[in-house]
């Protein structure tokens, strides 16, 4: 049976003690949130060390936002898994469209990142998605296709989470319909050796889009951004019906 994962991503947004303000605000609203939804907060490393004191014997599991492949070493700006891992964080994004278009993030860094994330015993999410030209010049497949020869080499698929996110959906407010969404999943699901890979959605999820999302076959959770900064949205998406 696939894992629901819904996640929040928080990009470069909330001081230590905002995160504290949100977490006051979010923790009630899970009483009644069924126990088979994995529930995500990706904060900034900032924000890593007490978020993890905060959600000790919680249910919410702790993300970060990147991982380097290597252990140690002289990487400025960098973090390492052991330093992940000793906060107590159980997964880790790699690839972010953001991190592929900002910051020179190619597929050969990916599969690297993947894979240190799981020697740490973490739980890498994976994101894929092609961009606004791409998707006109009917590249959709080939590219998700290519990401994910590529990223997926060496990788332990039983110890992974995708998520598909279309870059023109992200943070544009165009969120890509729940079918189409469902159907990229599918082709994505098509392409690799388990069969009960948790894949995600993202791309401007809002409450107003969270059930229809969810109430698609191939969908087993999502990635939010923005959406995931007010306490009240994100446990809305996380309370989906």
């Amino acid at each position: 049976m696939r894992k629901i994962v819904i996640a929040g991503n928080w990009k470069m947004y909330k001081t230590q003690r905002e995160s504290s303000e949100f977490l006051q605000a979010f923790m009630p609203q899970l009483e009644s949130t069924p126990q088979e939804r994995e529930v995500v907060l990706c904060p900034p490393f900032t924000a890593l060390s007490a978020m993890s004191t905060s959600l000790h014997g919680s249910s919410v599991q702790l993300g970060a936002q990147n991982i380097h492949w290597e252990n140690s070493g002289a990487y400025t700006g960098e973090i390492s898994g052991e330093m992940l891992t000793e906060l107590g964080v159980r997964y880790a994004i790699v690839g972010h469209s953001e991190r592929r278009q900002y910051f020179g993030e190619t597929d050969e860094t990916v599969n690297k990142r993947l894979i240190a994330a799981q020697r740490h015993g973490l739980i890498p999410i994976l994101c894929v998605g092609e961009t606004k030209q791409e998707r006109d010049a009917d590249e959709t497949e080939a590219l998700i296709s290519n990401q994910l020869a590529k990223d997926l080499v060496g990788v332990d698929q039983k110890k992974l989470v995708i998520a598909y996110e279309p870059i023109w959906a992200i943070g544009t407010g165009d969120t890509c319909e729940a079918l189409e969404a469902n159907r990229v999943i599918g082709l994505i699901r098509s392409q690799l050796k388990v069969a009960d890979v948790p894949i995600q959605y993202g791309g401007s999820v809002k409450p107003n889009n969270i059930d229809e999302l969810m109430s698609q076959p191939e969908i087993d959770g999502v990635l939010v951004g923005g959406a995931s900064l007010e306490p009240d949205s994100f446990a809305r998406i996380v309370n989906y019906k």
